[in-house]
């Protein structure tokens, strides 16, 4: 006589303190310093001696500089452009580069090379290559013009968006490319017998199986866009003019140049309260959230 086998046992979730290493390092180096940075804002320090608390005086003060505004929007723009290019790019080689084509590990490898290159490096060697007297637009006049790309506030706009893309592109073809490969080829093969081509494949299965990894490479590209500065200081240093100061180099410019510590830090957390939303809006209008929430519950 065999014995009835027994019922499985639920799965449990794993406990609090499996997470409480994270949630210490998060406390210590996330959430302290910002609420010091909080507290920073409302108060007038050049970094020497003590800090005087001045009430909302920085916060009136930042609302109405110009040159605050405008950066907000220069880093809304760069954010955006970033977005708009890099994503289908980075959708078109992710999902090449998940095949099988011929060369295709050696063109990749040689493709994701930027992501190993720090942005300080890759900020200095476009920086020299784009020089208007000794760099290639000094060469192709007839392309360039004058060759001073980072001259006027186009110019200048276009190369920044260039340089973010040519370095960030191949991390988010790379969160495409392990998306495709979780595609199941059942899919492909279906959708071959019913005679649909490689496009209508693509636009019928793919996309749709890269939603997930569409809203979460979004939302690095967002969050990154808004907290540019190591290309900025060293390409264009917030010129000419202002016409490329994104708010994080004005934060930089106004505690670590001009040592307002405290101005400074009201615009570090005025950047980081409108990543946050912007995260949050993106994650809402996508429906993921909503998604999550029915599958947990099946």
């Amino acid at each position: 006589m065999t014995r009835p086998a027994r019922p499985a046992a639920p799965a449990t979730r794993p406990g609090f303190v499996w997470a409480l290493p994270a949630a210490v390092f998060f406390l210590l180096f996330a959430f302290v310093p910002l609420a010091l940075v909080a507290v920073l804002s409302f108060t007038s320090w050049d970094g020497i001696g003590e800090p005087h608390f001045n009430g909302l005086d920085n916060w009136t003060s930042l609302f109405d500089d110009p040159v605050m505004l405008q950066s907000v929007w220069t880093t809304l723009l760069l954010t955006a452009l970033g977005v708009a290019v890099q994503t289908p790019v980075s959708i078109l080689i992710g999902v090449w580069a998940a095949g099988h084509q011929r060369n295709r590990a050696v063109l990749s490898a040689i493709y994701f090379v930027p992501l190993l290159l720090s942005a300080t490096a890759v900020s200095v060697v476009w920086r020299a290559v784009l020089d208007p007297n000794f760099g290639v637009p000094a060469q192709l006049t007839w392309l360039f013009g004058d060759g001073n790309l980072l001259g006027t506030k186009g110019g200048a706009i276009a190369v920044l968006t260039f340089v973010g893309v040519w370095q960030y592109t191949p991390l988010h073809a790379l969160l495409y490319q392990g998306g495709a490969r979780a595609i199941p080829q059942v899919l492909y093969q279906a959708a071959a017998i019913d005679g649909a081509g490689r496009v209508r494949q693509f636009f019928h299965i793919t996309l749709p199986q890269l939603r997930n990894t569409i809203i979460t490479s979004v939302i690095l590209m967002v969050v990154g866009g808004l907290t540019t500065f190591d290309t900025v200081l060293i390409l264009t240093q917030g010129g000419p003019g202002t016409d490329t100061t994104v708010t994080a180099y004005y934060m930089y410019q106004k505690a670590f140049k001009g040592f307002e510590f405290g101005p400074g830090s009201a615009v570090a957390l005025v950047l980081v309260v409108v990543a946050t939303l912007i995260s949050l809006v993106l994650v809402r209008l996508s429906g993921y959230d909503r998604m999550r929430g029915t599958t947990e519950g099946m």
